[in-house]
């Protein structure tokens, strides 16, 4: 393994790596290379990623790297023969991506990019209630997603269209677009629009989707940066019930899924609930999948088509707001 990107999820992908060997930490700050590779026997580090792609016991590369060096750094370990996690959203435009995609195709990588909102329990959960037909056929969802910044937040490099590729929509928003085509399919029809409400940044702080499949599913969500008080949930309404998903833990609350089920009289639905206040292993699962993606040689269920259908989403509302960063 070598993880490139030392900084927090950098941390949380070195302690999810389920028995794999981490054999380099790469930073372009030494301070945060050497930070994380002091908890691993053995681990060395360098500032470019270069030595670590030479490196034939190198098999997996994570990449966890602002946005607009996701790209570049997964086309050179692609080129190297190497399988890559990315984090979300894998790239900073469609054009971007374009580049990763024929990268992993020309080298026969497997690249799982990581939305790891899937592998929470109460996605899971959800899942699970829904392919067993609980929920009958879907009709629409709901999702909110949205945090309150943080003094200097229009400072950092999110705030900076050169780094991120965009606010809050390319951010939090790629989460939301994923959950919901995850259930309910692709999206044909893409409405909306991002703006920046609060903070003095050239990038959106809100981002508000409505987003239609071929069937007329719809789903109906808004990410915030200025929701001042965290918040997490996602909705699905199904002709038998609804799901409910709030809170992922930490700031954002315990997580917790509800089960609203109609009954044949209709009036008040019956209801089941499940808490999940153990720590988050929404990680290590989705890093253990990608582990027997590849042991398989199957194409990750998080791969290059599922950032693709996100940022097709992402890059339509920026062109339809005015928002050029991305063109």
């Amino acid at each position: 393994m070598a993880i490139v990107g030392c900084g927090l999820i950098g941390h949380k992908r070195a302690q999810a790596l389920c028995g794999a060997s981490l054999r380099w930490c790469i930073d372009i700050s030494t301070e945060r290379a050497d930070a994380l590779a002091k908890t691993v026997k053995g681990c060395r580090t360098a500032s470019d990623a270069q030595a670590a792609l030479a490196d034939p016991a190198v098999h997996i590369v994570i990449v966890a790297t602002p946005n607009n060096l996701l790209a570049p750094i997964t086309v050179a370990a692609a080129n190297a023969g190497k399988h890559v996690l990315v984090e979300k959203p894998a790239a900073r435009s469609l054009k971007d991506l374009d580049n990763v995609m024929a990268a992993a195709k020309r080298g026969g990588s497997l690249v799982r990019v990581g939305f790891n909102h899937r592998y929470h329990p109460s996605f899971l959960k959800a899942r699970s209630l829904i392919d067993g037909g609980e929920l009958g056929p879907l009709m629409f969802a709901r999702a909110r997603y949205g945090h309150g910044g943080r003094v200097g937040y229009e400072r950092e490099w999110r705030a900076d269209p050169a780094i991120s590729g965009g606010g809050e929509l390319i951010d939090q928003g790629v989460h939301l677009i994923d959950l919901s085509r995850w259930f309910l399919g692709d999206f044909s029809e893409i409405s909306g629009h991002a703006q920046t409400s609060f903070w003095d940044m050239p990038v959106d702080d809100n981002a508000f989707m409505i987003l239609r499949t071929p069937a007329q599913q719809t789903a109906f969500l808004h990410v915030s940066c200025s929701e001042w008080k965290n918040l997490f949930c996602f909705e699905l309404y199904g002709k038998n019930g609804k799901l409910q998903i709030d809170g992922l833990g930490g700031s954002y609350g315990t997580e917790k899924l509800t089960f609203y089920r109609m009954l044949p009289e209709m009036g008040p639905p019956e209801t089941a609930s499940w808490e999940f206040p153990q720590r988050d292993r929404s990680w290590e699962i989705e890093f253990a999948e990608f582990v027997e993606d590849i042991s398989m040689g199957r194409q990750p269920s998080a791969g290059l088509r599922d950032a693709q259908a996100a940022l097709e989403v992402v890059n339509e509302l920026y062109r339809r707001s005015g928002y050029d960063h991305n063109s």
